[in-house]
């Protein structure tokens, strides 16, 4: 299972990585292994500012479809355009290419609530 050291992550299976008061938000290489082939992802909520936890889209596997959540409170910047016409990049690099949202941080301390990557080991092996 990867679960790179500079991330960090919710219990919902999100990760972020924090560029200054930017950051990039996707799903974790475990949740997109859940879910099995990706066939759609649906992000409206650009140009919105949304409070942690708040869903800001969906994401469509070939089984179920799955509410994405807010790692942390901020404003969506920009969505993955590749995304538009290629989902199963999440599929095959989750961490990278796969990104789904960039945000502005607007609330710094929600950060010391995510898990690091440890911590986010431990609750897989839970």
């Amino acid at each position: 299972m990867n679960v790179p050291e500079n991330l960090k992550y919710t219990k919902d299976h999100e990760w972020i990585r924090v560029e200054g008061d930017e950051a990039y938000v996707g799903i974790t290489d475990y949740a997109q292994g859940e879910l099995g082939d990706i066939v759609f992802i649906e992000i409206e909520t650009e140009g919105e500012e949304l409070a942690k936890e708040e869903v800001f889209g969906t994401i469509e596997a070939v089984k179920t479809v799955s509410d994405m959540f807010m790692p942390v409170s901020g404003e969506v910047l920009e969505v993955n355009e590749k995304l538009e016409d290629s989902p199963e990049v999440v599929n095959k690099d989750s961490y990278g290419e796969g990104w789904l949202i960039k945000i502005k941080l607007t609330e710094m301390s929600d950060l010391d609530e995510l898990l690091d990557a440890e911590a986010y080991k431990k609750l897989l092996e839970a």
